[in-house]
């Protein structure tokens, strides 16, 4: 079966994203004024949102609540562009939450609640298997995002599913403390995986200086496409077929949550237009450049 409508499948976290930022550096115990804001969220739905900006169609299968948190967010979803008819619904969980305080200096702490998702577990990934967007005779064969906020139990069994065994299969953690989630996948061969050096490291339980050295050492070690980031440090896309790196455009850093997705998804979309493995790589890097640069309005 080929990707339904041209439909991106987004699997993982939607949920209301709650970010507190002050313009200046902050450290541990810092009370500070600055900025509270509301928004949609989550990995999945980051990658969604960014998806659609650059003319693809995302669904997203996650959880949401039919609590009234869960009804703004799928308004605010609709709102954006992207697609929710195939989440799961439930009415005895509520809907997720992610709280983040951001300084100069970066992401300062972070607390992500996601246990509605994992709850829900592999109930949603049904439109995989029922026949909305593949079945046993048909699997799924277009790109899929795969965020690390599902369970472990359920990355477990995306791994060996015959569901998504055709499928492009783009992965990313979710934050470094979820990045072992993700080794029953690092050898796929259908798999891309998109990490930070700090994940990579996590993942390949070795120190690395530079995102070349983690990408190279995760291809030796037995993954079939690896990309690392490294902040303002070049980043490196390697395969099977060679280790290419790129420059991250200088900016003065406004904003951090959603970064990494906004790579990510850029780079998808700069693939699915059929375009070569080195402008893709510095279509994204330009890509969350623009979003660390932008404001919040």
């Amino acid at each position: 079966m080929s990707h339904p409508e041209g439909l991106i499948p987004c699997i993982g976290s939607v949920l209301w994203d709650l970010i507190g930022r002050h313009p200046h550096t902050m450290r541990r115990g810092d009370d500070r004024p600055g900025t509270v804001t509301r928004l949609p969220g989550g990995v999945a739905m980051n990658v969604a949102q960014t998806l659609v900006r650059f003319g693809r169609r995302p669904t997203v299968l996650t959880c949401i609540g039919t609590d009234p948190e869960g009804e703004e967010l799928i308004a605010a979803c609709t709102g954006l562009g992207v697609d929710t008819s195939l989440a799961l619904r439930r009415g005895d969980l509520p809907t997720d939450r992610y709280m983040a305080i951001e300084g100069a200096n970066g992401l300062i702490a972070a607390i992500a609640d996601a246990r509605s998702l994992e709850e829900a577990g592999a109930d949603i990934l049904a439109p995989l298997t029922d026949g909305r967007l593949g079945d046993a005779d048909a699997p799924f064969d277009g790109p899929v995002v795969l965020d690390g906020n599902l369970s472990e139990a359920l990355l477990k069994e995306i791994a060996t599913s015959p569901f998504l065994a055709a499928a492009d299969l783009r992965i990313v953690p979710a934050s470094p403390g979820k990045a072992l989630r993700l080794e029953p996948l690092l050898r796929l061969a259908n798999a891309t995986l998109y990490l930070n050096l700090e994940e990579a490291a996590l993942l390949a339980g070795v120190e690395f200086l530079a995102a070349p050295d983690a990408a190279r050492f995760l291809i030796e070690r037995g993954s079939a496409r690896v990309l690392v980031t490294d902040g303002a440090q070049p980043a490196a896309d390697a395969a099977a077929d060679g280790l290419i790196t790129g420059q991250p455009p200088m900016v003065e850093p406004r904003r951090i949550t959603g970064a990494g997705d906004t790579f990510m998804a850029a780079h998808i979309a700069a693939e699915a237009q059929g375009h070569s493995r080195p402008f893709a790589l510095e279509a994204a890097l330009q890509a969350a450049a623009t979003y660390v640069a932008g404001d919040d309005t």
